[in-house]
């Protein structure tokens, strides 16, 4: 059995677009639960069993699967059929997993100490700066409408996600890229079931 902690218009608004493009939103329940906003409202929820009360939280049959990294490797993994993971032993297997371990460790952490204002010439140097993480994509879109060419992935859905949050980037490679994402059913699923919440 597979349940998903969910919160409208959160982190975990991804991974409800990944399982419509899987589909696999009949295999799993959606659980709704509240979580403590930036602007000071919500509150942690005691049926969200996330040790920092937070979303996306997925369990499956008893095993926890936290972090948007994990959860979407892992449900992309677990649903095959859809091609939106490279699986194991694939000669870009590697770089696929690299692009999810990229996220979490730079891109994630660039683009939130970038919006709330902070700077500091250790963090410059441990994860760059968003000009070298647009850089970075650019390179990779530059053989195909995606970071693997013609073929959408989930690393499509988790790198495009804060500029679908934040706003565009301001570069027609990258703009392109995330309109192109922004445009596919489980983008637009996502947004009308957050709607509907």
């Amino acid at each position: 059995m597979l349940t998903l902690f969910h919160s409208p218009q959160s982190r975990s608004t991804r991974v409800i677009a990944l399982l419509k493009e899987l589909d696999a939103l009949e295999a799993v329940t959606i659980e709704r639960v509240t979580i403590p906003r930036r602007d000071g409202t919500g509150s942690r929820d005691p049926a969200n069993p996330h040790p920092d009360g937070k979303v996306p939280f997925l369990i499956h049959d008893g095993v926890a699967i936290w972090e948007s990294s994990a959860i979407m490797l892992y449900l992309a993994d677990l649903f095959p059929d859809a091609g939106l993971s490279i699986p194991p032993g694939h000669p870009r297997r590697g770089a696929y997993l690299s692009w999810f371990a990229w996220y979490s460790g730079v891109v994630e952490p660039v683009l939130t100490l970038e919006a709330v204002g902070v700077t500091h010439p250790g963090i410059m140097a441990t994860f760059r700066s968003h000009l070298e993480v647009k850089a970075r994509l650019r390179a990779a879109l530059a053989d195909g409408p995606f970071l693997f060419g013609n073929r959408f992935t989930a690393a499509d859905l988790l790198l495009h996600s804060p500029y679908a949050w934040f706003g565009k980037p301001g570069e027609p490679i990258l703009d392109a890229w995330v309109e192109r994402c922004m445009e596919r059913p489980g983008a637009r699923f996502a947004a009308a079931f957050d709607a509907a919440a």
